[in-house]
């Protein structure tokens, strides 16, 4: 029996049907076991991707990575530092924008409010001109011929002031006059048509209410003051809005009221929109009393205290006995309503005046709250401003500082790796130059680790690694040391000896008369001569130099006849001299050394049957520049281009004896010579084979004046060496 966790084998269970042809991608047994997933039509179960096509995310995040690792450290740290200040820079300007949008906002409904000042006194006029319309079309409906006449004088000196009163608007808000204010005033200019049919004769008041109450409202919409972006409850605004909407429903509230005491047909009419302004008066009153201060709220409510406007209310509560009895009835009527509603008429003139002047008032108030609004938006915006750029500086202090916790260390680790590196190279460089002096390995300073963290513990190891590379620096110059020394110590033992050497031959060579036995001595002394030569090299190997000239100006012959005594196979040279120079005596030995040594090369890789030409010749002006030259040419197999390039860089170039081949010695030592002295060297191809060195010795290496032209002729031949020495 199997326990509830092992797998029962396919071919035992009950519901086991053999898999039909289209099952087969779909189930399939591995070692009699049911599958635990299920595989699509490509053959890939849950989960499972198609072979070479890796999901797009990794891939995407494989890509974003390689292009990170691929970013520079600096530039890497400058997206780390400059991403966030620009966000926050971006923030900021976006919150101080907004503050000085919101503070010229309030600047904006500053001068709105001052300038509508005008507006209110303009509405004022239309409600004036209003009444004055009424009258003359009362006066026409009563017959009363010379009292229209006067009415209507009166009504054109209404118009007239609203027309001034209008420029009057247009003027104070200039450019910054609302277009659906213009409109409005436009249609202030419309109400022309309506005023000559006015004067000409009766007209309903139910056709002028409209066109004047249109006018007004307009005014004060095209103010704009609902749709002012400073949508607070107690914005400037709203309070000017509602003050100026119950302005105009209490001039509305005092027309109606004396147009429905003149008993004309439309009396009732006028009677209900003196209701309905009241009412309105009432709303826009407390709207007002809501937005306003409450002295704002007491000094609008004297609107309806005083005498005049006591003298308003009673005749609107009389009015409100028997509405129905409003409408005269016959002419006569109709004349004695009008007289009485004339006689009151200075009354709702002096509540006018007196609406005016609260409404003035108030209005002042209003644009002086305006304008401590704005400033305060603009003194907040400043000081937003001025705490965003702290702020900003800040952060951005905050995040160079930051920057340069981490590019410091990092900068420094580069400086000493760079240390290093111009330590390395020039060791190389004094490695590669024979002319240099060894001195003590700089003391490399070591990285601060201020903190112990990832770049501290690198910056440790990296002093470790300096420290590793001072100590090998050392061992390498007192490795160097020890090899000149060396050198050194050779050379002069053997130059020692074969001092020795030659005195004691030429101390045999003086009581000597056999020939035989003369010819070998001069042959060993020769040999001498030549391990002499080897001697110098090693010294010159070691450093070693003598500035002590050991002998005066030689003649430039003279220095080849010495070089010739000190190589093998000199009885195959044939030098000759087209003219001669005297060289100064402190290169003597050093220019007889260099001359040895090219001689040497060149008897040595020439066949033994041929002949190796010396020439020496003065150059002038235009032949490759002054001086003396002295070319050594052979006809042996000679070297490639390759190989001469290779050998012409070496004798330019500073090199140690440790980094080149030992069958060079001798262009090594040429080379060095030639750099100490100045003198050019260069191995050029000879025509027919071999190889021809042509020395050119500069003019301050040579004696001033003049000198005698000898003509091409032969050097003689080297006897012995007395005559090498005394050359």
């Amino acid at each position: 029996m199997r326990g509830p966790t092992e797998l029962v084998p396919l071919a035992e269970r009950p519901e086991f049907r053999p898999p039909r042809p289209d099952q087969s991608e779909r189930a399939y047994s591995r070692g009699g076991l049911v599958p635990t997933h299920r595989r699509d039509k490509r053959g890939f179960g849950d989960g499972e991707a198609a072979p070479g096509r890796p999901s797009l995310i990794p891939r995407l995040r494989r890509r974003a990575s390689g292009l990170l690792e691929r970013w520079p450290f600096r530039r890497k740290l400058n997206v780390m530092v400059v991403v966030p200040i620009a966000a926050i820079a971006a923030m900021l300007v976006y919150v101080t924008y907004q503050q000085i949008d919101q503070a010229r906002s309030a600047a904006a409904t500053s001068r709105l409010v001052r300038n509508s000042r005008e507006v209110a006194a303009l509405i004022d006029g239309l409600q004036n001109e209003h009444r004055e319309a009424l009258l003359v079309s009362l006066h026409y409906e009563a017959g009363l011929k010379e009292a229209r006449t006067t009415a209507t004088a009166g009504y054109r000196e209404a118009q007239q002031s609203t027309d001034t009163q209008a420029r009057a608007v247009a003027a104070a808000f200039g450019d910054e006059l609302p277009p659906q204010e213009s409109e409005a005033l436009k249609e202030i200019g419309g109400l022309s048509a309506l005023r000559d049919t006015v004067e000409s004769g009766p007209l309903p008041a139910d056709n002028i209410d409209p066109a004047y109450s249109a006018a007004v409202s307009d005014l004060i919409d095209g103010l704009g003051l609902g749709s002012s972006p400073d949508r607070s409850a107690t914005s400037s605004a709203n309070v000017l809005d509602a003050l100026l909407r119950a302005d105009t429903a209490h001039a509305s509230f005092e027309t109606s009221v004396f147009a429905a005491r003149t008993g004309d047909p439309n009396a009732l009419i006028e009677f209900t929109g003196a209701v309905g302004e009241y009412a309105s008066y009432t709303y826009q009153a407390d709207r007002f009393s809501r937005y306003a201060t409450t002295r704002q709220g007491r000094e609008l409510a004297g609107i309806e205290r005083g005498g005049p406007q006591n003298v308003i209310g009673q005749q609107y509560a009389a009015l409100q006995v028997d509405p129905g009895a409003l409408v005269a009835q016959g002419h006569l009527a109709v004349q004695n309503a009008l007289s009485t509603a004339l006689a009151a008429q200075p009354t709702y003139e002096q509540q006018a005046a007196s609406r005016l002047r609260i409404t003035r008032s108030l209005i002042g108030q209003i644009a002086a709250d305006a304008d401590s609004a704005s400033n305060a938006a603009w003194w907040r915006a400043v000081y937003l401003l001025a705490a965003a750029l702290v702020g900003f500086a800040l952060w951005l202090a905050f995040s160079v500082l930051a920057r340069r916790s981490v590019i410091r260390p990092v900068q420094a680790l580069t400086e000493a790796a760079q240390r290093v590196a111009d330590l390395a190279g020039r060791e190389l460089a004094r490695v590669a130059d024979d002319d240099s002096e060894d001195t003590a390995p700089p003391r490399l300073e070591a990285v601060p680790v201020p903190v112990r963290d990832e770049i501290g513990d690198l910056a440790s190891a990296f002093n470790q690694v300096q420290a590793t590379a001072t100590a090998l620096l050392e061992r390498q110059v007192l490795g160097r040391r020890n090899i000149a020394e060396m050198f050194g110590n050779v050379g002069r033992r053997v130059s020692n000896l074969t001092v020795r050497q030659l005195t004691l031959i030429d101390a045999v060579e003086r009581g000597e008369t056999s020939p035989d036995v003369l010819e070998r001595l001069y042959r060993i002394d020769h040999i001498a001569v030549r391990l002499q030569r080897n001697a110098e090299s090693l010294l010159l190997l070691a450093g070693i130099r003598d500035d002590t000239p050991e002998t005066g100006p030689t003649a430039l012959t003279d220095v080849v006849r010495a070089a010739l005594g000190q190589i093998e196979g000199y009885q195959r040279v044939a030098p000759r001299a087209e003219n001669d120079v005297t060289v100064i005596p402190d290169i003597v030995g050093d220019l007889t050394l260099m001359l040895a040594e090219l001689l040497e090369n060149a008897v040595a890789f020439s066949p033994s049957g041929s002949r190796v030409e010396v020439i020496v010749r003065s150059r002038t002006e235009g032949d490759d520049g002054d001086g003396a030259l002295v070319e050594i040419v052979d006809h042996g197999l000679g070297m490639s281009q390759e190989r001469l390039d290779e050998e012409n860089a070496r004798l330019v170039r500073r090199e140690r004896l440790d980094l080149v081949p030992t069958k060079v010695l001798g262009l090594f030592v040429v080379g060095g010579l030639s750099r100490r002295w100045g003198v050019r060297v260069a191995l050029s191809r000879t025509p027919g084979g071999g190889t021809t060195a042509a020395v050119l010795v500069p003019p301050s290496l040579l004696l001033a004046g003049p000198v005698p032209k000898v003509g091409p002729r032969a050097l003689a031949a080297v006897p012995d060496r007395r005559a090498v020495s005394a050359a």
